[in-house]
């Protein structure tokens, strides 16, 4: 098979952030009419890996092959199109994507015109691109994340000159607006409002695969959110790497308080962000979220670590300082305010005594919820080049530490909770009980409990009755 190479990644170029205009635009396939009258009755199958962006990624590619004519079939052994949307912030979200491609590449053997994809995170960088490709020879089509508005031009050519195409461009990226839309949920949406990222904190492989911070449009933001809210969605979330940047880059004149507090007053029942950098967290900003009684009281505020040497090489930009004194203006201004936050164990040298710093800090803060992880190095990153003397085993018994940790203070809320009743918005029947229906509170705390399948989609009232630590037992209350 013929391969045609368009655009292969460059991490010098990903890293680039030139004073240029951001470039917005609508997706306008050139080849739409073509492939429609190709693809007629034909299916399509989406796998995705990691965060909320790559959800909504996903979202947008079903909407674009759908308007061209595929249709969604959880059946992956009789698809015309399988595309991989992969993740590449931990090493063991990598480690899944070889071992699902390997799965898959039977397919690809079997029927010569099924197009077998790899996008995302992974793609984007050179050493994972050039594995992929000689790996797996049967995957036909890759394409970056600045390449999802070309989907159905490259799955177009894919189809029409039986060559392997490999389209990832490395650049500061831009903001492209789609005309349709598609939500793998009817009653809680993401809603994209910056890409990419400029912090370039020494562990994070993100600027480089998602490129520079770029704001959409405040007016773009608002009529989607106003559209959801007529569709009957009970939640939105504003989604960005680091969403309290957003407008930075603009000349608008608007800020993310300015967006969080619009996007408040249209009235949607709950509303969320994810995720939020402490550099850019302002106290214009808290007051908002303690203004409107349909913000959630619960930010996701990742630290990292706790110790002000590890941050510095971590490139954090705050101190162990300066993030306590946020969290304590936060929970002055904010009544009831929950947080959760991200850790990684285990950086480039980490000493005890630095590691011990991170578990004090857990301790006064007292986290609702975690994302803990062991430092795995990014090839392309500043930390992958630094020598490590910490030895697996070390990093293996603090992370169960941390954890400990982290449980002394998640319980002592889920205790709290016991005896109060709580606005729930129900998901839908349990994962790991049939018999009972689950659901998310204001604080973002996981609830199960006895109800028909019919409040799927509404908020009801739970009292709390028992605490496993991460989830609770309920039973409505009021009927």
């Amino acid at each position: 098979m013929k391969t045609k190479i368009v655009n292969t990644p460059d991490l010098l170029k990903a890293a680039s952030r030139k004073k240029e205009t951001t470039r917005f635009c609508t997706a306008n396939p050139t080849h739409f009419e073509d492939l429609k009258s190709l693809v007629k009755g034909q299916k399509y199958y989406i796998r995705t890996y990691g965060c909320q962006a790559n959800v909504r990624d996903e979202e947008t590619m079903r909407a674009m092959l759908e308007d061209v004519g595929y249709s969604f079939s959880e059946d992956i052994e009789n698809v015309d199109v399988i595309i991989i949307n992969t993740c590449a912030v931990r090493e063991n979200a990598e480690d899944k994507v070889y071992g699902e491609i390997g799965n898959l590449k039977r397919l690809r053997k079997r029927n010569k015109k099924l197009v077998l994809a790899i996008c995302g995170c992974m793609v984007e960088q050179p050493e994972i691109l050039k594995r992929l490709m000689d790996t797996f020879p049967e995957v036909n089509l890759f394409f970056g994340t600045h390449e999802i508005a070309q989907l159905l031009d490259l799955i177009y050519e894919s189809l029409t000159t039986g060559e392997r195409i490999v389209s990832i461009e490395s650049k500061q990226g831009e903001v492209v607006e789609f005309v349709n839309d598609c939500r793998n949920n009817h009653y809680k949406a993401f809603v994209n409002i910056i890409y990419g990222c400029n912090k370039f904190c020494s562990y994070c492989i993100v600027p480089y695969t998602r490129g520079k911070e770029r704001s959409r449009h405040f007016e773009d933001v608002i009529n989607e959110c106003q559209k959801l809210i007529d569709a009957g969605y009970q939640e939105i979330t504003l989604l960005g790497q680091n969403v309290n940047a957003y407008g930075k880059d603009l000349d608008e004149g608007y800020d993310f308080a300015d967006l969080l507090e619009a996007v408040a007053k249209l009235g949607i029942p709950r509303l969320r962000f994810t995720t939020s950098h402490p550099w850019d967290f302002s106290s214009k900003m808290i007051d908002v979220i303690a203004k409107y009684p349909n913000i959630m009281k619960f930010i996701h505020l990742p630290v990292q670590s706790g110790n002000d040497e590890i941050l510095r090489k971590m490139g954090r930009r705050y101190t162990r300082e300066q993030y306590l004194n946020l969290v304590k203006e936060m929970r002055e201004k904010i009544p009831g305010l929950s947080l959760s936050t991200d850790i990684i164990v285990g950086f480039p040298n980490e000493t005890e005594e630095q590691f011990q710093d991170t578990c004090s800090l857990v301790d006064i803060v007292k986290y609702e919820a975690a994302f803990t992880f062991i430092y795995s190095p990014r090839r392309g990153t500043p930390a992958a080049k630094m020598k490590d003397n910490v030895s697996k085993e070390t990093k293996v018994r603090r992370f169960q530490e941390l954890v400990k940790h982290l449980e002394k203070g998640i319980e002592e809320h889920s205790n709290s909770m016991i005896g109060k009743t709580y606005d729930v918005l129900v998901d839908g029947v349990s994962k790991t009980d049939d018999n009972m229906l689950s659901g998310y509170t204001e604080e973002n705390k996981l609830v199960h409990f006895k109800g028909d399948v019919s409040l799927v989609g509404t908020i009801v009232k739970v009292k709390i009755n028992e605490s496993h630590t991460y989830s609770m037992i309920g039973e409505i209350v009021n009927g």
